[in-house]
């Protein structure tokens, strides 16, 4: 069993959409619902789903954090 980060490459995580789009644009870090942090650079098709980012993602419930940006400051 791995102490390190290693185990982290193995999977794709689950990271906020306009995070990933951000960092595709200016390859700033994203941080997935396990804590991982990195720079997405690979097709997370090809890896299974991290087993912890699944248990949060479902452990938040139908909806997530779809009304976070509800009432926010909108910049267009």
């Amino acid at each position: 069993m791995s102490n390190g980060d290693g185990d982290h490459e193995r999977f794709a995580h689950y990271v906020q959409k306009d995070k990933i789009m951000a960092s595709a644009l200016d390859g700033t870090p994203v941080v997935a619902l396990c804590g991982k942090v990195w720079v997405p650079g690979r097709d997370p098709k090809k890896y299974p789903v991290c087993p912890m980012c699944k248990e949060i993602y479902e452990s938040m419930g139908a909806g997530g954090d779809k009304d976070k940006d509800k009432g926010g400051k909108d910049k267009k």
